[in-house]
């Protein structure tokens, strides 16, 4: 199993995520908050940041990065995302590529987010979610 995580509510409606190693996040439903299929887009965007970092830096230098979009597809009878789409914008336009430096650049970027994007890969399968409900009395 990976690193613990837990939501706990707020008396303002609003809700906070924790982890083991103190990382934490709000989210609800209120204005300002991210909802929780927000949180799915923000996990893909940002495992596609992550897994582009060392291609952009090792291009363009330390300190740069990607811009990256991501929009779903919301199936309301079925209340379920069915697809997302990812922009990835790269600023390359101080770094004086050529079109094939610029098209091989493009290339190892996409090679590094379909080999490290845990989230993507994970979106892509049919992943099954176990639940277990305790009431504690």
């Amino acid at each position: 199993m990976g690193k613990r995580l837990w939501v706990e509510r707020n008396k303002d409606g609003s809700w906070d995520a924790f982890s083991e190693d103190g990382a934490h996040i709000k989210f609800g439903k209120g204005r300002g908050q991210f909802t929780p299929g927000d949180l799915m887009k923000i996990a893909l965007a940002g495992c596609a940041a992550l897994s582009s970092q060392f291609a952009v830096e090792h291009t363009l230098g330390e300190g740069k990065g990607a811009k990256i979009v991501v929009d779903g597809t919301y199936d309301a009878d079925n209340d379920a995302y069915i697809g997302f789409d990812e922009q990835v914008v790269i600023d390359a336009s101080d770094a004086g590529l050529s079109d094939e430096d610029a098209e091989k650049f493009k290339e190892r970027v996409t090679r590094h987010i379909d080999k490290g994007c845990t989230v993507k890969h994970t979106y892509v399968e049919k992943t099954p979610v176990r639940m277990n409900v305790t009431i504690k009395h």
